[in-house]
């Protein structure tokens, strides 16, 4: 097989290649460097006399900067040594604990730790049974797929404790994916089967992207990526004409190569903002009626709401003028630029973030289907397309290395994000997508491969929750939070501390992960310490298939090399994929999937809703009886507006220079904070009224917590608006407080715990409201990468 396949790709400097193909120079493995691949983009490194060095893929036309992240992370202070139990946990035993987070711990050794650990987890099995275990591991831990920590530690708990009670969903996408297959189509058929980033070079003419396409977001992926494609795209399509519209409170929410116009609307009325647009296009006669009568259901009831017959109130542009912040004549401005071109609605995970998250999403794909754009070339709904790496990109053509994870005998679930309910409430009751369902009694969770104390909103809430378990169990690299507030901590290598496979479903290289360092310390791989755990529970060998970690990669490799040779294309054996140190696979074709083909035979391709069509209407949710999320897309007042107290909007979206707050102790990371602080930013308006100037450490505080950060004024954020990202390591300055100021800035001591809405209970951690104010007394110093 040619080493390449059938895509084009885009250089940021350059038009659109010419050349069909997907170029793969190899990786360059002189000089003793070996090929390895992360979350953020494949690379090389070796080991020299100067430490750790990396480089990018030279076949990626826009490297992401935090593969610089590694050298000074791997043998950093942060690392944990050896294996450590809580010395509350280790002294008076399990059981509910508000020591957690305040304790010291004592270092012991894999046995001991083990031999625990062991013992804890068959009390738990055969006292309470696996139903009281929650296997939290959120994932995002390697891009390898065989390290791959949530599905070893759910393959362990299946296989050695007999389940383990689950999270669906994710905290980026948690209403969305609850909502969209019950309108539309499958979660993954919008995201990667749908519009690419060739369509929209090609083919698109306006782009109105609601929360934008921000590069720091698609500079990352769940898997490995080998190319960032993104910013050369969008060069390529505004190049040729293609206009791009911005609505969001953050100007570099779409890249600068996009020439975009920026809109910046109230944070959380976009829903009011898509309404007034839509009511433009009916009152003038501007929207496709043909369209909305052949491929969509429930058209005329959304129709009485718009026009105000069902409840008194026309959508009109004034209306959601008034509500939005936007002109009403942008508004209709905009409807009239949209009417009959080649149109993408797009709209971030961001949106949904958010209270009544579930509307925005909706509303935006009736936005689409009343422009009659759905299915075509580089138009219609793309939902967060630009949010991750592999969405807007062609899927691979052959299976790729998947860990079988066992069966979970255990039914149970929560959505993800409702974690600290779960353990605060056990035995209450909650509404998820027209269930009422009971919340199970979680005597232990067991951690590997996340940090909850990232991605979940309310800290100190969920330090409470944490109190509440009998047993807390963390595979960690390093001293993070929610590390410092478990009972059994096991040292874990880092990705380069191994080997693995490198793979995306929708990136075509794959990698041969080679073993850059030993490990630090003690460390050891999640699947060693569960193979070893699993012999004390009586379930080495179904564990373990009685391979070790170098014949799971040739096991895992197999699928992959046999779909190759049964194709009749190049399919190395394992040893010579491992020393060429990747492979090119082919990827199927762009055909726009699913809604294309819904597009050109509706009968013979029906969606999978029950109507068989795009349901600006579901009489399934509408059943449901919830107000905060009827039967169509509505406006619903927020709860959390700016007020007295808390005037300001605070957007706590993802960072720049590290993905969520893995190895924020790396040099990109460290470089790109102030003073030590996570840096913020606000309009020079609010600074001023504030008498706050730049790079200034500030105090952002509202009723559920406080944070310090520093500060950058700049225009590029809207008046009323506050940004501060996510991931900086929660850093209390006393541990005893039950609400510390957290001297770091990890804003989720400020996000509030709730969900979107009854329907899909996701995460609404993007948006809440704060005050900020000048901090003028003595600097606390930065603790929260020191060892334990």
């Amino acid at each position: 097989m040619d080493r390449y396949t059938a895509t084009t790709y885009w250089n940021k400097d350059q038009a659109m290649d010419d050349t069909i193909g997907f170029p793969d120079p190899g990786l360059d493995l002189s000089d003793g460097f070996k090929p390895h691949t992360s979350h953020w983009g494949v690379f090389s490194a070796r080991q020299g006399a100067a430490g750790l060095e990396v480089r990018a893929y030279a076949g990626d036309p826009d490297p992401n900067g935090i593969i610089d992240n590694f050298p000074g992370a791997l043998r950093h202070q942060a690392r944990i040594a050896q294996p450590a139990i809580r010395r509350g946990w280790l002294e008076r035993g399990p059981g509910p604990d508000d020591c957690r987070g305040r304790d010291e711990f004592v270092s012991v050794s894999w046995e001991k730790a083990l031999d625990l650990l062991g013992d804890e987890l068959a009390r738990i099995r055969d006292t309470h049974g696996p139903g009281a275990v929650f296997g939290g591991s959120y994932g995002w831990s390697s891009a390898g797929r065989f390290h791959h920590a949530q599905s070893q530690v759910h393959r362990f708990l299946n296989i050695a404790m007999g389940g383990y009670v689950r999270s669906v969903n994710t905290y980026s996408s948690g209403a969305s994916s609850v909502l969209l297959p019950q309108i539309l189509c499958g979660y993954e058929d919008i995201t990667k089967r749908n519009v690419t980033w060739e369509q929209i070079a090609a083919d698109t003419e306006i782009v109105l992207a609601f929360g934008g396409m921000a590069l720091k977001n698609s500079m990352v992926a769940g898997g490995s990526i080998s190319k960032h494609v993104e910013r050369g795209a969008m060069a390529a399509a505004r190049r040729r004409g293609c206009e791009f519209v911005l609505v969001s409170p953050l100007r570099d929410d779409l890249p600068v190569e996009a020439g975009a116009e920026w809109m910046s609307c109230v944070p959380g009325t976009d829903t009011a903002l898509m309404l007034g647009i839509v009511h433009t296009l009916v009152s003038e006669g501007l929207h496709d009626q043909a369209f909305l009568d052949r491929y969509t259901e429930g058209w005329p009831v959304f129709l009485r709401y718009l026009t105000g017959e069902s409840d008194g109130q026309a959508k009109h542009a004034g209306w959601a003028a008034a509500i939005s912040g936007v002109d009403a004549d942008t508004i209709r401005a905009l409807a009239r630029r949209l009417a009959g071109k080649r149109a993408l609605i797009t709209v971030s995970h961001s949106l949904q973030r958010a209270e009544h998250g579930e509307q925005p999403v909706w509303m935006s794909l009736v936005l689409a289907a009343a422009l009659g754009q759905v299915g075509l070339s580089g138009g219609g709904y793309a939902y967060s397309l630009g949010a991750i790496g592999y969405y807007g990109r062609r899927v691979n053509d052959v299976p790729g290395p998947t860990l079988g994870q066992g069966r979970n005998g255990v039914a149970d679930f929560i959505p993800v994000a409702r974690i600290a309910d779960m353990l605060l409430n056990p035995g209450s009751t909650y509404r998820y997508n027209g269930e009422t369902r009971t919340y199970p009694d979680i005597r232990l969770v067991y951690w590997a491969g996340g940090n909850p104390f990232h991605h979940h909103q309310d800290i100190n809430r969920l330090r409470k929750a944490f109190a509440k378990v009998d047993t807390l169990v963390v595979h960690e690299l390093g001293w993070t939070a929610t590390a410092r507030h478990a009972d059994i901590v096991l040292p874990a290598t880092m990705t380069l501390e191994r080997e693995d496979i490198g793979y995306s479903t929708n990136d075509p290289l794959m990698v041969a992960m080679h073993r850059i360092a030993e490990p630090f310390g003690l460390a050891r791989d999640d699947y060693d310490i569960f193979a070893d755990l699993a012999e004390r529970l009586g379930a080495r060998e179904p564990f373990t298939e009685g391979r070790t970690s170098r014949e799971w990669l040739e096991h895992l490799y197999e699928p992959t090399r046999a779909s190759l040779a049964k194709r009749g294309v190049e399919a190395p054996s394992f040893d010579e994929f491992w020393q060429r140190g990747s492979l090119v696979v082919p990827q199927q074709p762009d055909d726009g999937g699913r809604l294309r083909r819904f597009r050109e035979d509706p009968a013979g391709h029906a969606l999978p809703t029950p109507s068989g069509r795009i349901e600006i209407f579901s009489a399934k949710i509408a059943g449901h009886g919830d107000a905060d999320c009827p039967g169509h897309p509505v406006w619903l007042d927020k709860s959390d507006m700016p007020r007295p107290g808390a005037p300001c909007f605070l957007v706590a979206n993802q960072p720049v220079t590290r993905l969520h707050s893995q190895l924020d102790f790396g040099g990109h990371s460290l470089a790109a904070k102030h003073r030590g602080r996570e840096v913020a930013r606000m309009n020079p308006r609010d600074a001023a009224a504030r008498s706050i100037k730049d790079g200034d450490i500030i105090r952002l505080f509202n009723d559920r917590g406080a944070c310090l950060a520093a500060v950058h004024v700049t225009d590029g954020i809207a008046p009323g608006v506050v940004q501060l990202p996510t991931g900086a390591w929660y850093d209390p300055m006393d541990p005893e407080d039950d609400a510390p100021l957290c001297v770091h800035g990890n804003p989720n001591v400020l996000t509030r715990d709730v969900g979107t809405s009854s329907l899909a209970q996701g995460c609404t951690g993007q948006l809440t409201t704060v005050e900020v104010e000048k901090f003028t007394g003595n600097l606390p110093p930065i603790r929260a990468f020191d060892p334990v």
